[in-house]
């Protein structure tokens, strides 16, 4: 046990070691006894021990010298025996079993409490699959909407984030250094992943090299629920820029329903006619909805 030396008021009054050794003395003389004769032992001294001008006891208990190791389960902040077993079951199941094995609630606890260690972090898994569906539904929301749950703090909405970059980053590179056309479903699942539970429409266009491989995905514009500003010029300017030779149109419909509008349509042609006249090619327009996506050329609308 860690001691601290203090000092102690009326010092001055306290009986020194001499007198305590006069008082046993005498004690032991009228009890027929000998101080240090045969047999006999130093007097126990009891109540604090003189040691020069301070006098030294024990500090109390303090949260700050607690051992914070598993075995001191009375240690601040210490994650119960009971959540740590938890945690290790679920770690054990994802390595073994592979991510397939665990349940959305599983995977958002397994993220939050590599953010926010010291907590159960099961509860507030559970209110944002309430709020928000799904674990896609959660790492795809804002960080403004994130930070309204109440636990979640800027640690938790960070990881969330940090979650959903990762993915995007993925299947973003699955496209690189390949021809977009020729695959074509990681094509629609990075623009699933980018765009299906956006809240505002988004328009971006994706800028092709000769060889149809993505040099750039850039957003051009974002709007409201239902319109996204786009001018033909920015767009032909900045393919001429990246020396691009090709371009897929993309935007996405909050709604859900990918059908095209008239305006949608408009556009379509507006830039297909800007972009040929500097030999730049249009090869798709994409809507990207909530359940799937619309192909302008596979519809026959290009």
């Amino acid at each position: 046990m860690a001691r601290r030396a203090r000092t102690q008021p009326g010092l001055n009054e306290a009986p020194n070691l001499l007198t305590l050794i006069e008082r046993d003395r005498r004690a032991s003389a009228s009890s027929g006894g000998a101080l240090f004769g045969p047999g006999s032992s130093l007097p126990t001294l009891s109540g604090p021990i003189l040691a020069g001008p301070t006098l030294v006891d024990p500090l109390p208990d303090s949260p700050d010298l607690l051992d914070a190791s598993p075995s001191n389960p009375t240690a601040p902040n210490q994650t119960p025996s009971g959540t740590e077993g938890h945690r290790a079951r679920m770690r054990t199941r994802l390595l073994t079993a592979g991510p397939a094995a665990l349940a959305d609630h599983e995977m958002l606890e397994m993220v939050l409490f590599l953010a926010l260690p010291r907590r159960d972090t099961k509860p507030l898994a559970r209110l944002l699959l309430a709020r928000f569906a799904s674990f896609a539904g959660t790492i795809a929301a804002t960080a403004t909407e994130l930070s309204t749950i109440d636990g979640l703090g800027e640690a938790g909405v960070a990881a969330l984030k940090l979650v959903q970059a990762a993915a995007l980053r993925l299947v973003r590179a699955e496209l690189i250094d390949r021809p977009v056309l020729a695959n074509w479903d990681r094509l629609i699942a990075y623009l699933t992943a980018t765009l299906a539970r956006e809240r505002v429409e988004q328009f971006r266009v994706l800028f092709l090299d000769t060889r149809n491989r993505l040099l750039a995905d850039e957003v051009q514009g974002r709007g409201t629920v239902n319109h996204t500003p786009v001018y033909p010029r920015e767009v032909v300017k900045r393919a001429l820029e990246l020396n691009a030779t090709a371009l897929i149109l993309v935007h996405n419909h909050p709604s859900g329903d990918p059908t095209p509008s008239a305006a949608d349509l408009a556009m379509t042609r507006e830039i297909r006619g800007a972009a040929a006249a500097l030999s730049i090619v249009l090869h798709d327009h994409i809507i990207v909805g909530n359940e799937r996506c619309l192909s302008f050329r596979r519809e026959g609308l290009l």
